[in-house]
C-alpha cells in the first residue's frame, strides 16, 4: 500500500511537471518522474540545510539566509523567452516555477531570472545586459594572455579591450555571483546549452566549465545546485 501511495504521488507530481513543460521539450514519463523526484529532493535538502545552519556558517549564506524568492509563473517564463528569443534549459525552467526565482544557492545565492542578464552582477547598470540568444562561443576552456611588450600601453589597452569584450559572454545567464568579480553562468544557447560555466576574466582566469565542486564532467543546473546542497550538509556534519 505504501509503495502504491508513493507511486501515485509521483505520478501526479510528474503530470504537473509535464503540463508545465508543454511549451518546451518533451520528456518521457520516466524522465518526468525523475525530474519531479529531484525537485522534491532539492526542497527537502534546502530545508534541512536551513535548519542545520542557523548561524549561516556556510560561505555566502549570510547574504541569502537560505531564503528563496517567490516562484514565477509559466507565463512569466514564456514571456522572458519570447522577449529574448531563447528557450531556457528544462531544469532551470522548472526550478524557477517550482522552487524559486533566485535566492538561496551556492556562494552569494542565485540571481533572479531578470537580474541574471546583467553583465556585472556587482553593479547592475540599466541597459548593460547580456544577449542570451547569441550562441555561447566556447566548448572548451579559454583564456587569452598578453604576449606583447608591457611597456606598450596601446597594445596592452587593445588586448584588455578584446579580453573583456562582451562577445565572450553571449548565450548565457549569470545565475550566481561567486564574488571577486567571478560569475557562475548557465549556458542557454549553443553547443554547451544546459551546462554551468565560470567567467573568471576579472582574475585573468578566462572562461571555463564549472568544476568548483570537484566534479569531473559537465554539470547541469540542477546537478550543480544539488552538489552545493550535499557539500554544505556534509560540511556541517
Amino acid at each position: 500500500a505504501t509503495r502504491f501511495a508513493v507511486s501515485l504521488s509521483l505520478h501526479f507530481t510528474a503530470k504537473r511537471v509535464a503540463y508545465k513543460l508543454r511549451l518546451t521539450e518533451a520528456l518521457c514519463e520516466e524522465e518526468q518522474i525523475m525530474l519531479a523526484i529531484e525537485l522534491e529532493s532539492v526542497r527537502n535538502r534546502l530545508a534541512e540545510l536551513k535548519r542545520k545552519d542557523k548561524k549561516c556558517n556556510i560561505f555566502g549564506s549570510k547574504s541569502h539566509k537560505y531564503r528563496l524568492n517567490e516562484r514565477i509563473s509559466e507565463e512569466e517564463v514564456s514571456a522572458f523567452e519570447k522577449n529574448f528569443s531563447v528557450l531556457l534549459p528544462l531544469e532551470y525552467r522548472q526550478f524557477l516555477t517550482e522552487i524559486g526565482n533566485g535566492g538561496a544557492g551556492p556562494y552569494y545565492g542565485l540571481e533572479s531570472l531578470n537580474d541574471s542578464l546583467y553583465t556585472d552582477l556587482d553593479y547592475k547598470r540599466p541597459g548593460e545586459l547580456i544577449n542570451p540568444s547569441i550562441p555561447f562561443p566556447f566548448v572548451d576552456a579559454w583564456n587569452m594572455e598578453f604576449k606583447g611588450d608591457l611597456e606598450d600601453d596601446s597594445a596592452y589597452e587593445a588586448h584588455t579591450a578584446e579580453y573583456y569584450s562582451d562577445k565572450w559572454e553571449t548565450g548565457i545567464l549569470k545565475v550566481c555571483n561567486y564574488g571577486c568579480g567571478v560569475s557562475i553562468n548557465l549556458v542557454v544557447t549553443g553547443a554547451e546549452k544546459g551546462n554551468m560555466w565560470v567567467d573568471d576574466r576579472c582574475n585573468d582566469g578566462g572562461v571555463y566549465p564549472d568544476l568548483y565542486f570537484d566534479q569531473t564532467e559537465r554539470t547541469t543546473f540542477l546537478n550543480w545546485y544539488s552538489l552545493w546542497l550535499d557539500r554544505s550538509l556534509a560540511e556541517l556534519s
